[in-house]
């Protein structure tokens, strides 16, 4: 029932995927946990039921991840993650800089191309400057 599906293999995906959903869960705990405490104050209520739906929930998502499909799909991520050729700082910075350039070099061209039309449609009539 807790046994871990290849325990060696996708460590940190498995881990990574299973805090990262446990966050949300957590946070949605949180939410409901707020939500249930303008319904009439009930301690039990407010606290108690978020608390059994988030067990619940983490409960799932432990199977999910330690289930023999699901589970080897993140090993496979993970492998194929360890293949990647990552880009280094000054190749980073450079494409930044040109992503940068190209973003501002575009707005300057649409509020020239806005600047324009709207002069034209002011000369025919069909906006009035007000």
């Amino acid at each position: 029932m807790f046994d871990i599906y290849k325990p060696t293999q996708g460590k940190y995906t498995r881990m990574t995927t299973f805090l990262s959903a446990g966050g949300m869960i957590a946070i949605g705990g949180y939410w409901l946990s707020e939500h249930l405490g303008t319904w009439g104050g009930n301690v039990f209520v407010q606290y108690l039921a978020p608390l059994v739906v988030v067990a619940a929930l983490v409960f799932v998502l432990f199977r999910m991840v330690n289930k023999e499909r699901m589970a080897d799909f993140l090993i496979a991520t993970e492998g194929e993650m360890k293949k990647v050729s990552w880009s280094n700082r000054r190749e980073i910075i450079g494409s930044t800089k040109v992503v940068i350039f190209t973003t501002l070099a575009l707005a300057v061209m649409l509020f020239v191309v806005d600047l324009v039309f709207s002069w034209f449609f002011e000369k025919v009539g069909v906006m009035i400057q007000g």
